[in-house]
């Protein structure tokens, strides 16, 4: 059962102290004991502090979320002692410990605070069981993460719990959600940035101020006391560092970033062939198409209805002939179908792979097909079964998989999910082979989950990118699968909490996170929610339209030939966008940063803007380059301010600069206002309807000139990892303007990897009047001028060197 925190011993009474390392100069790590609490720092790198703390003794050094490799690591700590303190140092950070109360506080080495005790109160344990942590938190202070919450972007003022949760139909106050990521990325006025991970997969709680204005509170009711600080110093580093310690996501297939189509369900195989016609049809850009539950028999999940789908691997084959792939979904309750030939069931029965009741035998709970059993994903070895219940459906060429449910969620019981003191067996390298009850695996659940799944196709297509789809996750959840926001309705509200939900996700290190774009339950949307929601939708990482059984239709046709035309218009915009959002995320793949980001990511110190940043908190940028805009209230749209920092910002759909600061009119159904940051370049693509049809024409660099004025493409053959061993294509571009004139540098390209495109455009914005002569390397080149755009436009062959673009 789970055990509450009732009672808590303070390690602050007069005690002897033990320091592990007080003579040494330099050591790997520093322990001391108080009152039996004992408390051991370490730094994984010099700009993470790592804190563990038991009581009695230290906890299994071991996690679900943070990386062996990472983990292992120990950047040598300086160790300077008084009889009242203890004081760590990095070339990066210091931490000091005082002896007597075990007060924490980590600095940078300017002597900045990065995380500190709140006064009088650190940590303390429950005489039974689970612990608490207050930290201080300064009056100017910020905070985001934690996975996808409702609500505002800023968590100041809120409190939330981590506890995995079927959310059917939540709204902006609902908690808890579907994930628990117990990572916080703080920040302050000026733009400074913390990060801190707190490692428990219980039942947990962060307070931002709620209870105690100033403190920064979070209590868990078991588990280690196991946590990361780190340093920054600006939010970007803090996004790396928390992706150095659990992972970034690796490069996704090519077709997970186009438009996808689902609902609940498409029933039979006619009704699935009838969608994709019509999207080819209306000339409707799209690369997948989802079969929900219905597609099963009887809802059990890796079987297939003969008589609504008498031939899926036809059915799979035709439609990638349409150029679509096929995600199938796959919930993780097994009906419990013994004796009747039910596959799932009998090789699981026969690993002995299914979580125990506690007085002995299967542990057996009500779902979708009815009594069900639940794998033990906690072992490696069941994990290992299940990846390879996905060897028929890979044979029949479906590309990707959807895991729901696994909360998991459990029908007919109050707390939607299985009893807390169902048996899990951990059985996993790095781990101590034990039980564990579900009070302490529920959490981390969904995610070894869709480890199962992410390893499993790995293993039947080592050469194929796996593509998984989870609704529940813990902190390192990334390295499998991407994920979306779960249950959402069909309201304007619902459209509004998208962005800073997302936002918020790619912060806490999913980058491929998005919504059920319309909305899935509720009522059907109007014609004007489902083109907004679209709009918005086309520059989201994952951009599925989705909805549940028993609303009307809801794919981009519907609404008449108005709104059709709207949204063809931005899926067309996002796939002449792809080079640049495939660059993305192919960066994200390297470096942790997030696809959709939010303005302070790129502008740390808007957050010092008092209303300014209240306002820019509607606005997302996709990548460094894209800033989105969309109005405040969708329901009743007006004027309203939009936050361009710096100034010189391009509009995307003119071209034009616009000044700054300025008051965007009342848009316009057809038009999302998006601008361009100056000194960016924009790869992109001439118009495809799939990411499998290779673009005709040149690539178009639009080049808006400004300060440290760059960009890039990456190539490779979008679902394979060739990539790793050089079969991929980087290339670099840069701009400088002086005296009237636009310098454009083509760099060489990197890997071996042939592009599609065998010319450049390269489009140049921000000329008022026509150029006088462009000239590569020295020699003429002809161009033309578009007045409306306010671009001057040069055509060359694919090459290497300067373009030159001078005034008149």
């Amino acid at each position: 059962m789970a055990r509450r925190v009732d009672h808590w011993l303070l390690g602050a009474a007069v005690a002897a102290l033990v320091a592990s390392s007080a003579s040494a100069a330099t050591a790997p790590s520093y322990s001391l004991t108080a009152n039996g609490v004992t408390l051991e720092v370490s730094a994984p790198r010099a700009d993470i502090v790592r804190i563990r703390a038991g009581h009695p003794g230290l906890p299994e050094d071991a996690s679900w979320a943070v990386l062996p490799s990472a983990r292992a690591q120990k950047t040598p700590l300086e160790v300077a002692e008084t009889a009242a303190e203890a004081t760590l140092t990095t070339s990066a950070l210091s931490v000091t410990i005082d002896k007597t109360t075990l007060h924490v506080t980590v600095k940078d080495r300017s002597g900045r605070s990065v995380l500190d005790d709140a006064a009088g109160a650190g940590l303390a344990f429950g005489q039974g069981g689970g612990f608490r942590l207050k930290k201080a938190m300064p009056a100017d202070a910020h905070y985001f993460g934690l996975g996808d919450k409702a609500g505002p972007l800023d968590r100041r003022g809120g409190s939330f719990t981590m506890w995995n949760t079927d959310a059917y139909g939540y709204d902006a106050a609902s908690d808890p959600l579907y994930k628990s990521i117990p990572f916080v990325l703080g920040a302050d006025e000026t733009g400074h940035a913390f990060g801190l991970l707190v490692d428990d997969t219980w039942r947990s709680n962060f307070d931002f101020g709620k209870a105690a204005r100033d403190v920064l509170e979070v209590s868990a009711e078991g588990g280690p006391v196991d946590y990361y600080v780190m340093a920054g110093p600006d939010p970007k580093a803090v996004t790396e560092e928390y992706a150095w310690l659990t992972g970034p996501a690796p490069l996704a297939p090519e077709w997970a970033l186009g438009f996808q189509q689902s609902r609940y369900s498409y029933e039979t195989e006619a009704r699935v062939r009838e969608i994709a016609g019509r999207l080819r049809a209306d000339r409707l850009p799209a690369d997948v198409l989802y079969l929900d539950i219905d597609y099963q028999d009887r809802n059990r999940p890796f079987t297939v209805n003969g008589k609504s789908f008498p031939d899926l691997k036809k059915l799979v084959g035709d439609l990638k002939a349409q150029d679509f792939r096929v995600v199938l979904i796959t919930d993780l309750h097994i009906a419990d179908a013994p004796d009747q030939g039910y596959v799932p069931y009998d090789t699981g029965a026969k690993l002995d792979a299914f979580l125990k009741a506690p007085g002995g035998g299967t542990y057996v709970g009500e779902v979708w097909p009815g009594p069900a059993v639940f794998p033990d994903f906690s072992r490696a070895k069941v994990r290992g079964w299940w990846g390879g219940l996905y060897k028929d459906f890979v044979a029949d060429g479906v590309a990707g998989f959807w895991n729901d449910m696994n909360e998991p969620a459990i029908f007919k019981r109050r707390d939607r999910t299985m009893p807390l003191d169902t048996v899990h067996h951990i059985d996993e390298p790095g781990f101590a082979s034990r039980d564990a009850s579900h009070a302490e695996m529920h959490n981390v659940y969904g995610m070894l989950n869709s480890e199962a799944t992410y390893q499993g196709l790995l293993q039947l297509t080592p050469d194929q990118r796996p593509f998984v789809l989870t609704r529940a996750t813990y902190a390192g959840g990334q390295r499998y699968a991407a994920t979306w926001t779960g249950d959402n309705s069909s309201t304007w509200g619902h459209l509004k909490l998208s962005t800073a939900m997302l936002v918020n996700l790619g912060l806490s290190g999913f980058a491929y996170s998005g919504d059920d774009i319309g909305g899935f339950a509720g009522d059907q949307p109007s014609a004007d929610l489902l083109t907004r929601w679209i709009e918005v939708g086309a520059f989201n990482p994952i951009f599925r339209d989705h909805a549940a059984k028993g609303k009307a239709d809801q794919e981009p046709w519907v609404g008449g030939a108005e709104h059709e035309a709207i949204r063809r218009q931005y899926i067309e915009a996002r796939y002449r966008l792809m080079p640049y959002l495939y660059g993305l995320a192919e960066d994200n793949s390297r470096a942790g940063l997030p696809i959709m980001r939010p303005v302070f990511l790129e502008y740390p110190t808007i957050l010092g803007g008092g209303d300014m940043a209240n306002m820019a908190a509607n606005q997302f940028m996709l990548g460094p380059d894209l800033m989105i805009a969309p109005p405040g209230t969708w329901e009743s749209p007006s004027s309203y301010p939009v936050v361009l920092p710096g100034g010189g910002w391009f509009d995307y759909w003119t071209g034009r600069k616009v000044a700054t600061p300025i008051t965007q009119e009342t848009p316009r159904l057809d038009r999302l206002p998006v601008f361009v940051r100056p000194g960016s370049i924009i790869p992109r693509q001439p118009l495809v309807q799939s990411t499998m049809e290779t673009p005709k024409g040149p690539l178009e660099l639009a080049v808006y000139p400004g300060p440290d004025c760059k960009g890039s493409v990456y190539l490779d053959d979008g679902t394979s990892f060739a990539y790793r061993k050089g079969a991929f294509l980087r290339q670099g571009f840069s701009c400088s303007s002086a005296n009237g004139s636009t310098t454009v540098r083509i760099e060489p390209r990197k890997g071996s990897f042939k592009p599609w495109w065998t010319g450049l455009t390269v489009t140049l914005h921000g000329w008022a009047a026509p150029a006088a002569k462009a000239t590569l390397d020295g020699k003429p080149v002809p161009m033309r001028y578009n007045a409306e755009r306010q671009a001057v436009i040069v055509d060359l062959s694919d090459v290497v060197g300067t373009l030159v673009v001078e005034g008149r």
